[in-house]
């Protein structure tokens, strides 16, 4: 009835929107225009045949980890990849403005295709609308003064629905691409219109500084563990330059060491590792507890103990427990710009294990 169908022994790839430049002789502008007109074509369809009274949600899967110059264009978690930038100009070029993101853990590492590969670990989906004719025009300057004062208050939100670290960057893009493309154009100080991997870049530069800000709700000793974790991590260090960092936060080393979070020998400087707490630690009798040790010690319980004891330790930390969680989102950017995807694994945990142990915490008051 239809011959055409298997009229070939292997799948039809030529209409495949990948960005592959074998099939342009080598040519990987050529391949890049293909993809990308290739995303305008489609969106424009969609948007001829999209109903205004609901919104269009795209479900776009990405790479584990990003490369800027990732032919397939399937990008990765950093949210200026070459894919999902394309995907968005694409978007929002055909007349959708984006509402919303969600992220979806939609892949195992452990399956046989996703070890030790790039292969695909997570996806994304976008809620968008078309953007009305009454859209306005805006500059940078505005656009950055609207992220600045909507993104604190959304990353907050998500922080609040548990929302794991590994995800959030993912998940900030929505309503920081809802300000971006609200507008018809944003401008340039030379008037040309602001390209979406611009916007991203900002979008992610913003995020960055929310979570510094989060700071200011930790003790100093916790200040400054987190300044040297992002030299160091738990390696040693100088003494001299531990002395000048705690001096400038009005700290001494010897007071870091009572707090019980560094070790001190030699003319050499660490924080102390997971592995050398003590397993009988009682904050109650702690005279200087801080948010960085109850962190630690919260981990090192998840770890080793599970949920409900992790549940009994928080009950005890009282409202240090929540300001932890947010510790940990912290450490794991930290973590994972430096590269440190073991350690950043374990404070992502803590944060996805909070809907277990926060209700047990809870239950026990």
């Amino acid at each position: 009835m239809y011959p055409q169908i298997f009229s070939t022994l292997l799948v039809p790839k030529a209409q495949e929107l990948i960005a592959t430049s074998h099939r342009f002789g080598g040519s990987r502008v050529k391949a890049q225009e293909f993809f990308e007109g290739g995303f305008r074509k489609a969106f424009e369809k969609i948007q001829v045949a999209q109903n205004p009274e609901y919104p269009l949600t795209v479900y776009y899967a990405f790479k584990q980890s990003e490369s800027e110059d990732d032919e397939n264009g399937s990008g990765g978690p950093a949210i200026a990849s070459t894919g999902w930038e394309t995907m968005l100009e694409g978007l929002l070029s055909s007349g959708f403005q984006v509402t919303g993101t969600w992220p979806m853990r939609s892949e195992m590492s452990t399956r046989n295709v996703g070890r030790g590969t790039n292969a695909l670990a997570s996806s994304i989906v976008l809620a968008c609308r078309l953007l009305p004719e009454s859209a306005a025009i805006t500059t940078r300057k505005d656009f950055l003064a609207s992220i600045k004062k909507e993104l604190p208050r959304a990353v907050r939100d998500l922080q609040k629905g548990n929302i794991a670290p590994v995800d959030l960057a993912q998940a900030a893009i929505g309503p920081g691409m809802a300000v971006f493309s609200r507008y018809k154009k944003v401008l340039e100080s030379d008037g040309a219109p602001m390209r979406v991997r611009t916007a991203l870049g900002l979008i992610n530069q913003t995020l960055d500084e929310v979570l510094s800000e989060q700071e200011g709700e930790f003790d100093p000793d916790t200040r400054w563990a987190l300044a040297w974790f992002e030299q160091h991590a738990f390696d040693e260090g100088l003494y001299g330059e531990a002395e000048v960092l705690a001096t400038a936060k009005a700290l001494s080393i010897s007071g870091l060491g009572e707090s019980g979070i560094l070790y001190s020998r030699a003319g050499k400087v660490r924080l102390l590792r997971r592995d050398e707490l003590s397993e009988n630690w009682n904050p109650s009798t702690e005279h200087r507890l801080t948010v960085w040790a109850v962190t630690q010690h919260l981990i090192r319980s998840l770890d080793k103990n599970g949920e409900t004891a992790t549940a009994t330790l928080a009950n005890k930390v009282g409202g240090q427990a929540e300001i932890a969680r947010d510790l940990a989102y912290r450490l794991y950017v930290l973590s994972e710009r430096r590269g440190w995807a073991e350690e950043a694994g374990y404070y992502n945990s803590l944060v996805v294990s909070w809907p277990a142990i926060a209700p047990k915490a809870f239950a026990l008051t």
